[in-house]
């Protein structure tokens, strides 16, 4: 096997790893139950996924084609800095409606 048949196979192997873990999360958006946990398969996935395939796209234009990807590394230093911090803010404004909602139903109850 040849070193370009390697990395081509690298490639492969983490572009199918990408589609995978983008499956997984999916899955776990149906199976989960409240919001919290919905938020948890798919905030991991994209990360990794992402992760994944950006090394993808590193390894072939870097080792295959001998150009420099750049904006690949922009991508994934973007994704690193803005999905964890929407996830958090995802669930600080869900719990803030859910306490919300919370308030509201106990002052109906006490003044009914």
């Amino acid at each position: 096997m040849t070193m370009v048949g390697a990395l081509e196979g690298l490639v492969a192997m983490l572009l199918l790893a990408s589609g995978l873990l983008s499956l997984i999360a999916a899955l776990g958006l149906l199976r989960l139950k409240s919001f919290f946990q919905r938020m948890h398969a798919p905030a991991l996935a994209i990360t990794f996924g992402s992760w994944c395939a950006a090394l993808a796209s590193i390894i072939y234009f870097v080792a295959l084609e001998s150009r420099p990807a750049l904006h690949t590394v922009l991508i994934v230093v973007l994704i690193a800095v803005t999905a964890p911090v929407t996830t958090t803010l995802l669930a600080r404004a869900s719990l803030f409606r859910d306490r919300a909602a919370a308030a509201a139903k106990h002052q109906q109850d006490d003044g009914a």
